[in-house]
């Protein structure tokens, strides 16, 4: 009888991709957890500010104190809480360390007008000279 000729020699040319898709599906759930983390802190960080408008809104490079005043009258430096006698204490600090340092005051435009100028006042008392209005650009129609 003639022989008959096995297959068993060929070489395997399939690839096994379980082992990869486990490994993507592992990936794919740790970026979701990540990605839900850090978008949870940043909406935890901003701090909603309805800014008027001004033609000549601009945005200075430098890292300058930022002093915000919510709509609801709270004030933040840099993002973090603290009352008015705490920012004069940080703006002092500030100004010992640089005497060029800025400060850039964000208020909400419900925030009355006496609320603003007294936060610069306070802000310049604390001997902080260079104190900007922070504006949304306007379109110009």
């Amino acid at each position: 009888m003639a022989g008959k000729v096995s297959d068993d020699d060929d070489v395997l040319s399939e690839i096994n991709v379980t082992p990869l898709v486990d490994i993507m599906l592992v990936l794919l759930i740790i970026f979701m957890l990540t990605n839900e983390e850090v978008s949870e802190k940043m909406k935890k960080a901003q701090i909603d500010v309805d800014l008027p408008k001004a033609a000549s809104a601009e945005l200075k490079p430098s890292k300058p104190l930022s002093v915000v005043i919510s709509k609801d009258g709270k004030l933040f430096l840099n993002g973090n809480p603290l009352n008015e006698e705490q920012l004069a204490s940080e703006a002092g600090k500030a100004a010992q360390e640089n005497p060029e340092v800025e400060a850039i005051l964000s208020a909400d435009r419900r925030v009355s007008h006496g609320d603003v100028v007294r936060i610069i006042d306070r802000i310049r008392q604390a001997k902080v000279e260079k104190v900007a209005i922070n504006t949304k650009e306007q379109e110009i129609e």
